[in-house]
């Protein structure tokens, strides 16, 4: 019999039945004959390359699989990924980043197994692999050319640079009141680098570079309480002129924007979930003092009310800061390029999601987590947000 007929049966038996007989009886067939592996593995990056035509990129197959998996199918889907790239267009300075963001080979190194148990694994990852369906493509701006190459192919600027250690200061203080202090300093320096890039973008255009086109990124939305850092990445992303569509099936929400607001976005929604979690586990040892159990509720709670408040403090240092420029700027044109940026990213989010919904948070209860969330946020004055966008 054939390795590649080994294969095919493999496939045929288990890829459109999910019934464990049928797992198992593929799983023996592939153990039974070494010489299909090689086959097999070919196979394999058929289905990352198919992905990749259904709108998925690295960092999304190892965050669905690590979701609906475990560690050996992680291990297995970065492998191929690696495998299939040398195969591969080029994709940009985002695409190359997940390449290198990948689980390490030799640091996750899979125990040792048998044969079976190997190929039980590989087939069931080839069967979610199978399944993914088609997401919105992220690569192309509005006139199919990568948006912000110029911009991406530069060293980071000094700002971002600021920006980092603000936020690396503002995760490693003790006292909550700092952490405000400087996550608040560094949206400023956001919003100022934002008026920069714009006006940089708008003189290159005026002599005779294409124009600077509104990206996509998708961040990652992690469990537990999903919903409520959804609404934090939401304000995040409005603070800084993006717009965030959230994809609760697979967990992940698609930010809209120009570069330098993207990076801003990553790197604030980041920083505040790891302050909004160090503040949380500081909450929940006061109650705890004070004799009363931690609950689903409580985090919950806490975490919406402090997104609900760090999105108050967002827009309002990202508003003034964008004031203070537009107010001392020489340059006259500069809240046209602001405006005309807006429409641009609108523009691209509805082309890219022409059906949206919107939710309200759900389970936000519990009045002493609201209470704390909101006091590990800041005692700013909480204004309306806006619900939840979801793909």
């Amino acid at each position: 019999m054939s390795t590649p007929s080994t294969v095919d049966r493999a496939f045929e038996t288990a890829l459109y039945d999910t019934a464990d007989d049928a797992l198992d009886t593929a799983a023996s067939l592939l153990a039974a004959d070494p010489a299909a592996d090689p086959e097999l593995a070919r196979r394999g990056e058929e289905f990352v390359a198919t992905a990749w035509r259904r709108g998925w990129q690295p960092a999304d197959l190892v965050r669905i699989v690590r979701r609906e998996l475990d560690d050996a199918h992680v291990r297995l889907v970065a492998a191929l990924v690696r495998a299939q790239a040398p195969h591969d267009r080029a994709r940009g300075p985002r695409w190359a980043a997940q390449l290198d963001d990948l689980p390490d080979a030799d640091a996750t190194a899979p125990p040792r197994t048998d044969r079976f148990s190997h190929a039980t694994a590989v087939l069931e990852l080839y069967r979610l692999l199978l399944r993914l369906p088609g997401i919105e493509p992220l690569e192309a701006g509005a006139a199919g050319a990568a948006p912000g190459r110029d911009r991406e192919n530069r060293p980071e600027s000094r700002a971002l640079a600021r920006i980092r250690a603000l936020l690396a200061k503002a995760e490693a203080t003790g006292y909550p009141e700092e952490a405000e202090a400087l996550s608040a300093k560094a949206q400023e320096l956001m919003a100022r680098h934002s008026v920069d890039e714009a006006l940089l973008a708008a003189q290159a255009q005026g002599s005779g570079t294409s124009p600077d086109m509104p990206g996509a990124c998708r961040i990652g939305v992690e469990p537990p309480y999903e919903q409520a850092k959804a609404v934090l990445l939401d304000a995040v992303a409005d603070a800084n002129h993006c717009r965030a569509v959230w994809n609760e099936p697979f967990g992940f929400s698609t930010v809209v924007g120009f570069e330098a607001d993207l990076e801003a976005v990553e790197l604030l929604y980041t920083s505040l979930l790891v302050q909004a979690e160090a503040a949380m586990a500081k909450a929940e040892a006061g109650q705890r003092a004070g004799g009363r159990k931690r609950t689903k509720s409580f985090r919950q709670s806490f975490l919406a009310a402090y997104a609900h408040r760090a999105g108050t403090r967002l827009r309002a240092a990202a508003e003034a800061a964008t004031e203070a420029a537009t107010t001392g700027a020489a340059d006259a044109n500069l809240l046209p390029v602001l405006a005309s940026r807006e429409v641009a990213v609108t523009d691209r989010v509805e082309r890219m999601f022409p059906q949206t919904t919107t939710t309200r948070l759900r389970g936000a209860a519990d009045p002493a987590g609201w209470t704390e969330g909101t006091r590990a946020a800041d005692a700013a004055r909480v204004g309306h947000h806006r619900p939840l966008k979801r793909g």
